[in-house]
């Protein structure tokens, strides 16, 4: 997102949805790389035979594949703060992952500001 905001601008819109990120593709090749990368090599992620034959009828992406994705889409989404030297990830609570992505399938970022700390590390502001 290209819009730029103020700190109090970006204060007032606590409790609200910020942004919607486009849509990204969670394709075979991408569970691929990421089983690779974390040495997660589990069949229902990455033998689409073996995984035809379970409930989710092939693979599917594994839950962090689909969380490390935020990432994107808050820079897909979220305005930038004027003045902000950085941005950081606070962390996340009652985090759960509510049905799976089949490969190929498509995921994307709804974000709402549930609050800004005070002041942050040297003026960077912090997203919740």
């Amino acid at each position: 997102m290209s819009k730029t905001v103020t700190r109090e601008e970006f204060e007032a819109m606590v409790g609200q949805e910020i942004g919607v990120s486009d849509w990204f593709e969670i394709t075979q090749e991408r569970i691929d790389q990421f089983a690779d990368c974390t040495e997660d090599w589990q069949f229902i992620h990455v033998d689409p035979d073996r995984a035809a034959q379970t409930e989710f009828g092939g693979t599917v992406a594994h839950g962090m594949l689909t969380l490390s994705m935020l990432s994107a889409m808050a820079i897909d989404a979220l305005p930038q703060v004027e003045g902000a030297r950085l941005s950081v990830n606070y962390g996340f609570e009652k985090l759960s992952f509510s049905s799976p992505v089949p490969a190929g399938g498509r995921v994307r970022g709804r974000l709402v500001l549930t609050g800004v700390p005070p002041g942050g590390r040297g003026g960077a502001v912090i997203f919740c």
